[in-house]
């Protein structure tokens, strides 16, 4: 009988497999705007709303967004029920998405240089990959 339990694939776990995706997600967006908000505070960077056209500041608004995407990445593997990569991949590619979104109504509405937005679009997935891999190489 325990050699026919063993050949039954396991169930999946699918609840907890979007609830990873979706906790890694809100990680990464809870973490670049709250950064954000503190910037804004701060008078680091210009009034909600204001376009911020300093190379330097959407350099800065980059590198942590690029650090927070990897935590994204990694939380998502750490939480997954089984194939971590498979669900960083995954947060990767369902982050393109409002990324994309975001870089054409950036563009379109000049709200500062273009590069930003296109930026945060093609080093999302590749984030969440590095993500993953720190997850393996710790697992």
């Amino acid at each position: 009988m325990s050699a026919i339990a063993n050949t039954i694939p396991q169930s999946r776990n699918i609840p907890r497999s979007v609830l990873a995706i979706i906790i890694g997600f809100l990680a990464v967006a809870a973490l670049s705007l709250g950064t954000d908000q503190i910037l804004h505070v701060m008078k680091v960077y210009p009034p909600w709303g204001v376009p911020m056209w300093d190379p330097a500041l959407n350099a800065l608004a980059l590198g942590y967004r690029i650090i927070y995407t990897i935590l994204g990445g990694w939380l998502t593997a750490r939480l997954a029920p089984r194939n971590p990569m498979k669900h960083a991949i995954i947060l990767g590619v369902i982050g393109l998405v409002p990324a994309t979104i975001g870089a054409i109504v950036a563009i379109n509405g000049n709200f500062g240089p273009s590069w930003y937005p296109i930026a945060l679009a093609i080093v999302g997935l590749p984030c969440t990959w590095i993500g993953g891999v720190l997850h393996r190489r710790q697992s």
